[in-house]
């Protein structure tokens, strides 16, 4: 059975970064662009964006090869969103040094005809008037799955709201939930959230792992151990982007299925923060997205059986 194609709508960006290990400039990143690169290790990707005519062709190209169709991606006259952050020295915070929207200001989504039949539908942190507008262009996807931030949580709440009655999976960071809960402990603060209209709600936690709560109960999966971690950018796009890539490929959104997904989610996720940018996601191979899923199992195999209590 061939995978089913995924609709992801975002941003493709320039990225300025100021690392532990350096500064780097003009890095390609966006949420779109971090989603397909993940989400094409399982399936096809349709891409929708908008770039200015200082977006390198190759770039496009380089997603192409992977599986990504960029029919959907707007060349418009002007430059292209740039981002510049500086992250602390143990990465675990970043600050924003320049923000300069560009030709991002003006983006409308515009879903071509050909995508509009897409079953599985990754909406990347945008305005989500706009999430609900490429919602308005689809016809029933069999999965709508949304990222916010809390800049649109503090500074647009109708919008919001709107939005998540219209998806079944949000997937947001720890802060967020948060943040639009009203609730500290996390347990309260995700039945909260589920009670504004998402189905299910995946709280991403960072090297602590990610929560998934629905109606079957919680599920945890861990972040994997990395020794070494280079740039977090993009960590939480390709976790989304991993994550409907193999419930593409199975052609399955059950809970099960659902749950499965978050462990492939983590292990993309694992591989984004090894290079500056999405430059290991870009020659990521299958086999070792296996081997990391084999290190998951090993992770939490104690030999069996119930857990001894003397």
């Amino acid at each position: 059975m061939s995978s089913l194609p995924i609709l992801i709508v975002g941003s493709m960006a320039f990225d300025d970064l100021e690392l532990p290990t350096g500064s780097f400039k003009d890095v390609v990143g966006g949420s779109a662009t971090y989603g397909a690169y993940a989400a094409t290790s399982f399936a096809p990707v349709r891409l929708v964006a908008v770039v200015g005519d200082d977006f390198p062709a190759a770039e496009l190209s380089s997603l192409g090869a992977r599986g990504a169709d960029a029919a959907g991606v707007e060349r418009a006259k002007g430059k292209t969103f740039r981002w510049a952050g500086r992250y602390s020295q143990n990465l675990s915070s970043r600050e924003t040094l320049d923000t300069q929207l560009n030709v991002f200001a003006d983006f409308s989504p515009k879903i071509p005809a050909e995508f509009q039949d897409s079953p599985l539908v990754l909406l990347g942190n945008i305005h989500p008037a706009l999430q609900v507008r490429v919602l308005d262009q689809v016809s029933r996807p069999k999965l709508v799955v949304a990222d916010t931030m809390n800049f649109w949580i503090e500074g647009e709440p109708a919008a919001l709201a709107a939005m998540m009655k219209r998806v079944d999976l949000l997937v947001i960071n720890e802060e967020e939930v948060r943040q639009l809960s009203g609730e500290h402990n996390i347990a309260r603060a995700a039945a909260g959230v589920l009670k504004m209209g998402p189905k299910q709600l995946i709280v991403k936690r960072g090297e602590y792992g990610a929560l998934l709560f629905d109606a079957s109960g919680a599920f945890f999966a861990p972040a994997y151990p990395l020794e070494d971690v280079v740039d977090p950018t993009g960590a939480g796009d390709s976790f989304a982007g991993g994550l409907l890539g193999y419930l593409a490929e199975k052609g399955d959104v059950s809970p099960l299925a659902l749950r499965k997904a978050i462990m492939v989610a983590s292990a993309c996720a694992s591989f984004c923060v090894e290079a500056v940018g999405p430059a290991r996601l870009a020659g990521l191979r299958r086999d070792e997205i296996a081997t990391r899923l084999d290190a998951f199992r090993k992770l939490q195999d104690f030999g069996g059986g119930p857990l001894p209590l003397r």
